[in-house]
């Protein structure tokens, strides 16, 4: 900061303080304390301005990445929940009978598929999720969903189940608990009353890992970053800010999805590479996302990001008529001279006979959405209007319509 920037700042300080600057001496109501106070709040307010500004958008790198090999395994096993008070799936699933006999079997007991009325026992689907470093013997949740035709998984135990990988040649999780579905289903004399839904439900803690997950952080002897928004601007911003923050260019962009960062040999064991990762992953990063209109039809729902701009443009909907225009407006300031350029937006609607009108400047789409909703424009409409804009070539973003 320059002198004539500090001199300023110690006279606006001065004035708060009830002593213009020029003044021979201090205010009656200012003592030695109340100065000492005053350089202070001084130099406090100089080392702040001093410091750099956080961007308005930035994110941890822990938001927006992820450290390859450092990912969950999605694990997928088949079972069966018991215990059902006559909501299960019945004679009406072959593949419940199948099953129901396989487990008796291996107890001994030998029975007629036909004789199996299994109302009390549901198939399901059992899934759950694996970090790359889970450790044998812990303990994680999953996921129960019915498979056939039961009514309701409500009060059911799910038996001991294995849960494999995609390859589902070893058994990485065993599971097995209480099924809790979060609500009810019950039905009397041709009534029936339910709340939340009753054919999905989780096991806390009810899955043991049986191996060491074999996660592995280094990659070639470094870390790769992958971005979940894959996009080549905010790689290279993310590269940049690693070595700034390592002090030393050990960050590489290699595409719009991965950085690498390359770990020195003394830093690739234990603690060290900890204490790197986590210094990495909060590093704060802009990301630099395209510009889009997301538009659900089925729901009327209309997402735009900020980044979306319009090219001049007129528009007429119905009898509406929505007016865009950009002024420049100067200003300066009372302490320093310097004078400043600030663009403004300017929306006029009007609901009488719809006239088009050429536009003569940009104007930012979330300005127009705004002026549409105001005056009570229904969503569809709102679609309809974006739809129409991007045809013609003014909406400076992509139209996802999903």
């Amino acid at each position: 900061m320059n002198n004539l920037n500090a001199h300023l700042l110690q006279s606006q300080l001065w004035k708060r303080a009830g002593w213009p600057p020029g003044s021979r001496g201090l205010p009656s109501v200012w003592n030695r304390a109340g100065h000492d106070f005053a350089w202070l709040a001084l130099l406090a307010l100089l080392c702040l301005l001093g410091l750099p500004e956080r961007g308005a958008a930035a994110a941890r790198l822990k938001e927006i990445a992820v450290f390859q090999g450092a990912g969950q395994s999605d694990l997928i096993g088949y079972g069966l929940v018991v215990g059902l008070d006559g909501t299960g799936d019945g004679n009406r699933s072959a593949f419940t009978l199948r099953s129901v006999e396989n487990m008796l079997r291996r107890f001994g007991i030998k029975l007629d598929p036909g004789s199996i009325k299994p109302k009390n026992v549901a198939a399901v689907m059992v899934t759950a999720k694996l970090g790359a470093f889970a450790q044998a013997g812990d303990r994680l949740d999953v996921t129960v969903s019915s498979l056939g035709d039961a009514s309701s998984l409500m009060g059911g135990v799910l038996l001991m189940t294995p849960l494999t990988n995609q390859g589902g040649e070893d058994v990485l999780v065993r599971a097995q608990g209480p099924v809790s579905i979060g609500g009810f289903n019950f039905a009397s004399g041709g009534s029936s009353i339910r709340q939340n839904y009753t054919l999905v439900g989780r096991v806390p803690q009810g899955g043991t890992v049986e191996t060491d997950a074999p996660g592995s952080m280094l990659v070639d002897g470094g870390l790769v970053l992958t971005l979940q928004n894959p996009d080549f601007t905010t790689a290279l911003r993310a590269a940049k800010a690693i070595n700034s923050a390592l002090g030393e260019p050990l960050a590489t962009a290699q595409s719009s999805t991965q950085i690498r960062v390359d770990v020195p040999e003394e830093s690739r064991q234990g603690t060290r590479l900890v204490e790197m990762a986590s210094l990495i992953e909060n590093i704060e990063v802009e990301p630099d996302l395209a510009a889009k209109v997301v538009i659900n039809e089925r729901t009327g729902t209309v997402v735009v990001g900020h980044q979306v701009r319009l090219s001049p443009v007129a528009v007429a909907h119905g009898n509406l008529s929505v007016i865009i225009k950009s002024q420049q407006n100067s200003s300066a300031d009372p302490y320093t001279g310097f004078s400043s350029q600030e663009q403004k937006n300017e929306i006029t609607v009007s609901s009488d006979e719809a006239h088009l009108i050429v536009l003569e400047d940009m104007a930012d789409v979330r300005s127009v959405a705004r002026a549409l909703n105001t005056l009570g424009v229904s969503p569809r409409d709102m679609i309809s209007i974006f739809q129409l804009l991007k045809e013609a070539g003014a909406l400076q973003a992509e139209l996802l319509i999903i």
